[in-house]
């Protein structure tokens, strides 16, 4: 019970994350800025990215869930707070501010802290760690969507 009281808890706050994200990215992909960058050919098609971070999301609050159920320590709290924070600023940085360097190194620090998290803080929850896995799919794909549109832009 306290496992599913912990994932709906993560439920909230990663999708309200993602709900924060969308609206500070003033109308980013659609904004004349990003449609007249020169983008990866591999670039998804924009509905793409909503089915991506929705099972991102539900995968990661599961693990989250769990996780915090067997370890939940001071730790671990820091580490989903920067986490959410990098991930949510994202958004910000990159579509409202254009700050493409910035950005890049944004995500380069997300998908490390997403590594670290698969890596160093999944003893307790060894077998929930592949949940991780999408999300370090996916931050491995956007990370070289934005390194393209710097090099290219």
């Amino acid at each position: 019970m306290k496992q599913l009281k912990l994932t709906l808890l993560f439920l909230a706050l990663n999708f309200g994350g993602l709900a924060i994200g969308s609206w500070l990215m003033n109308n980013g992909p659609l904004s004349n800025w990003y449609t007249n960058l020169h983008q990866a050919p591999w670039t998804p098609p924009g509905f793409v990215f909503g089915i991506a971070w929705t099972l991102i999301m539900v995968c990661f609050s599961i693990y989250l869930g769990k996780l915090f159920t067997k370890d939940n320590t001071s730790k671990n709290r820091t580490i989903f707070l920067i986490q959410f924070v990098l991930n949510v600023s994202w958004n910000f940085i990159f579509f409202n501010q254009h700050l493409v360097l910035f950005a890049l190194i944004n995500i380069l620090l997300l998908t490390s802290l997403i590594f670290v998290y698969f890596f160093k803080l999944s003893s307790a929850v060894n077998n929930y760690k592949y949940l991780l896995l999408p999300y370090m799919l996916w931050l491995c794909i956007a990370t070289s969507l934005n390194l393209y549109i710097l090099v290219h832009n």
